[in-house]
């Protein structure tokens, strides 16, 4: 955030929401559709709107990506509550004054061509999200013990708006490989028993591999991909599902005191990842369409026709904590309370444990042998 005098621009006025009974701003109640006053206790009903979450053609959409006038890369802010000026970066378009700590959501407009469709409210609050944490803590396995009692004292939780795309796609696929089934046959060997040579017969289980070539297709909906670089991606992939079915169309009061983020991965970097994302399962359906005991796929082709996207924002109370001079995040859903992060171990405790092991798996051995 850029804390620099600067003009506001008029055209991309941000908004505010006064309380109605002692004119404070207020910000958005998790849980309730209302934005509450932290000073009086008021609180100003959200009337949701009835519109619906329209998905988007992608490929008409890079089309008309690709003819729009450069945006710009921030947006001017000018405070009514302390008169200060400031801007918020290019990856912010909610937040607080950092003069007087005053909610403010900017107008996404001018900042990036494609704006939030739709979004999840919060529902678990600071305090729910602040245990969650801790019991998160309490049940890690080997970890340094100041750990604990650190990170408590320390985590600051920041509730953050995080920006997502999702994608729906038919998918046909074309592919060639082989199929193996499985057979028996009687095989003779010769062992040695009780000093001599003997034959004997057994079943061995042998492949039989034969050319396999097919189509599969499948229609995938919503399939979730992060727009954001601020986060490990491997960490808030944990917090899914996500209910997507309760999306409420973007409404900008939802926002007022908590941060939100722009998308920094593009709509077709997104489809990139999102292609990643369904591979596993067509090759789960080339298999199965292989059939037999195993498979092999050599070449594969798929095609992907009707892809739509949504632009949504979901919402995640994140903190970082410092611990022996390495950062470590984590994240809280903030739908449902789980939560993800990265954490360190303790090295001796690790040792410790493995010696406590070695010590039982060794006092086994000594009791048997012993009754033995």
């Amino acid at each position: 955030m850029n804390l620099e005098s600067t003009p506001a621009d008029p055209g991309s006025e941000p908004r505010r929401f006064p309380c109605l009974q002692c004119g404070a701003f207020l910000e958005y109640a998790p849980g309730v559709a209302a934005l509450r006053c932290a000073y009086c206790g008021h609180e100003n009903s959200i009337t949701v709107t009835e519109q619906p979450i329209v998905e988007q053609d992608f490929r008409q959409t890079l089309r008309q990506l690709a003819s729009a006038v450069a945006t710009q890369e921030n947006i001017s802010i000018h405070c009514d509550s302390c008169g200060a000026s400031y801007t918020f970066d290019d990856a912010t378009h909610a937040g607080d004054c950092p003069f007087c700590g005053s909610p403010v959501v900017a107008k996404t407009e001018q900042h990036r061509e494609l704006q939030p469709q739709a979004l999840l409210p919060f529902q678990v609050q600071r305090d729910q999200a602040r245990s969650a944490f801790r019991e998160w803590l309490g049940n890690l396995w080997f970890a340094p013990s100041k750990l604990k009692d650190y990170a408590r004292n320390d985590a600051r939780l920041t509730g953050m708006y995080v920006p997502y795309w999702t994608y729906d796609a038919d998918t046909a696929t074309t592919y060639r490989g082989e199929r193996g089934d499985n057979y028996q046959v009687r095989e003779t060997y010769r062992a040695v028993e009780n000093g001599e040579e003997v034959e004997r017969t057994r079943i061995v289980t042998k492949i039989r591999w034969s050319p396999a070539a097919g189509r599969v297709a499948r229609f995938f909906d919503d399939v979730l991909v992060l727009a954001s670089r601020s986060l490990p991606r491997d960490v808030t992939e944990r917090l899914e599902p996500w209910d997507l079915a309760n999306l409420t169309p973007y409404q900008e009061d939802f926002l007022s005191g908590f941060r939100s983020e722009m998308y920094q991965i593009n709509l077709e970097q997104g489809f990139e990842r999102a292609r990643e994302i369904m591979a596993p399962t067509i090759r789960r359906d080339i298999k199965r369409d292989i059939g037999g005991d195993h498979q092999r796929i050599h070449a594969s082709d798929t095609r992907y026709g009707e892809i739509h996207f949504k632009h949504i924002l979901l919402p995640i109370w994140m903190s970082a904590f410092r611990f022996r001079d390495k950062i470590y995040r984590f994240v809280v859903n903030g739908r449902t309370g789980e939560v993800q992060g990265e954490r360190p171990y303790s090295s001796w405790k690790i040792a410790f444990a493995i010696l406590l092991a070695a010590l039982a798996i060794g006092g086994g051995i000594v009791l048997w042998q012993h009754y033995q």
